[in-house]
């Protein structure tokens, strides 16, 4: 497999830390060559704090210790023209694109002040930013003849809901499953020149998003459409690693064929 991936070249959004920094390390160490991208600040809607430029800086050190070269920068994803000075940043020191993993994402449960703050927000990235993305992946992709392939982060709920009135926990379900049919539209679009598309919907992760302390005091609330949020199989939360491991089949060319899909990595929990 490191034979097909050598010297290929990754964009990766949210890239700092949790899944995002993942799969930067896990395609590094097969030889793929990283454009990293995270936001590095807050957002007033949520209740958790975002990846750091120190994240960032540690995501760039662990891809130079698996053996890849990394160009970083830093993007809201929402930022269609931040993104692309990222994305283009990277393009002149490699010189291609193969592979784009929109991964940047972020989410609320709790109770906010301004509902429409936290909608926004959640729209903004989840869902727009992935857009965003893909929307200049693809002509670089295109331009370069060889395939390639998209990998979007959907979620669990992409799949299924959980019953809540929080705007936060509404505005991520909607984002996660608007992302699948941008997916599909996207499938069919780039399937002529060999460009896969494909949406990975796990559980939750370990990462800062679900390791903080406004999670924390919800899951200690008994808040029942948390406590509905459980996996068939017995294991609570799943690891980076886990994920990254379905991203880089889904990447490699033992998924030749495979596009348009919603793949769960989910434990089971959307047969709950």
């Amino acid at each position: 497999m490191s034979d097909f991936f050598a010297g290929k070249v990754a964009f990766i959004t949210g890239a700092a830390r949790g899944q995002g920094r993942a799969h930067a390390v896990r395609l590094a160490g097969h030889g793929v060559n990283i454009i990293a991208a995270d936001i590095c600040r807050d957002l007033p809607g949520m209740d958790y704090p975002n990846a750091t430029q120190a994240d960032l800086d540690e995501t760039r050190d662990l891809v130079e210790s698996a053996g890849a070269k990394i160009v970083t920068g830093i993007a809201d994803v929402a930022d269609q023209a931040a993104l692309k000075a990222v994305l283009d940043d990277g393009l002149a020191h490699f010189g291609r694109l193969d592979i784009a993993i929109a991964n940047a994402g972020i989410v609320r449960y709790s109770p906010d002040d301004d509902p429409i703050v936290t909608w926004n927000d959640i729209i903004n990235t989840n869902l727009t930013g992935v857009w965003n993305t893909c929307f200049l992946a693809r002509q670089p992709l295109i331009d370069g003849g060889r395939g390639g392939s998209i990998v979007i982060t959907s979620s669990s709920a992409g799949i299924k809901g959980t019953g809540t009135h929080m705007t936060g926990a509404l505005a991520y379900t909607a984002a996660k499953r608007g992302i699948v049919g941008l997916m599909q539209c996207l499938a069919l679009d780039l399937a002529p020149h060999n460009i896969r598309v494909n949406t990975i919907h796990p559980t939750g992760v370990v990462s800062g998003m679900t390791m903080n302390d406004a999670m924390a005091q919800m899951v200690a609330s008994g808040d029942p459409g948390l406590l509905a949020m459980q996996n068939a199989l017995p294991i609570e939360i799943l690891q980076p690693d886990d994920i990254a491991d379905a991203v880089e089949w889904l990447v490699s060319e033992k998924a030749k064929y495979v596009t348009g899909i919603a793949l769960p990595i989910d434990a089971g929990f959307t047969v709950r």
